[in-house]
């Protein structure tokens, strides 16, 4: 049992670096990061959000935590939005072939 939950444990963490690491990486083929940090960012948060969201991330510096969350956010698409948007915009009598 123990060596199940290792397992499962090792492959999260592969699976959130990997993902970790595309992120990383279209950030900066988008220009949002480089090589100059210029910017100090400052704010004053619950420690129980920073290392549940390190823990969640498999990171383990508050830098890499908030590179990270910000290239998530600057990144995101608006999808669910254009999904919610389209309800009702399909006839109800459609054939779908199910």
């Amino acid at each position: 049992m123990a060596a199940q939950t290792r397992t499962a444990s090792e492959s999260e963490a592969k699976v959130a670096s990997a993902r970790n690491k595309l992120v990383l990486e279209q950030a900066k083929a988008a220009g949002l990061l480089g090589a100059a940090k210029n910017t100090r960012l400052s704010g004053r948060v619950p420690s129980e959000l920073i290392e549940a969201a390190k823990k969640r991330a498999h990171v383990t510096s508050d830098t890499e935590l908030l590179e990270l969350a910000l290239s998530r956010l600057a990144l995101e698409d608006d999808f669910g939005a254009r999904l919610v948007g389209r309800k009702g915009s399909i006839p109800t009598d459609i054939d779908l072939g199910v």
